[in-house]
């Protein structure tokens, strides 16, 4: 009677054993699928990333044979530094010492 008793507590035991091993299994290969999708992600944006660096590249390159050609043609420019440059208000009418004389 102990005996059957203490057999069948080691049974239910390695039943709930068995059950959580399939548990944690389950969520390992959800985990290593989650994984994939997150490498998958990672490459991808690093694609897209050396892509936009090339293209930056080039522009670059193009602005500065750009602006090598124009000084050699002798055309005046007007280099603005984007990052530091601040919008300013024009007036485009007209001048009130313009409209004044005759």
């Amino acid at each position: 009677m102990i005996k059957e008793r203490v057999c069948r507590e080691y049974l239910e035991e390695i039943d709930r054993l068995e059950r959580s091993i399939r548990e944690l299994e389950e969520e390992i290969t959800e985990l290593r699928m989650q994984l994939r999708l997150k490498v998958d992600e990672a490459n991808s944006l690093a694609i897209e990333n050396r892509s936009l660096r090339h293209k930056l590249e080039l522009m670059e390159r193009r602005e500065e044979r750009l602006v090598e050609f124009l000084r050699k043609v002798n055309l005046p420019l007007v280099l603005v530094d984007e990052e530091n440059f601040e919008d300013v208000d024009v007036d485009l009418g007209p001048d009130l010492n313009d409209q004044q004389k005759p």
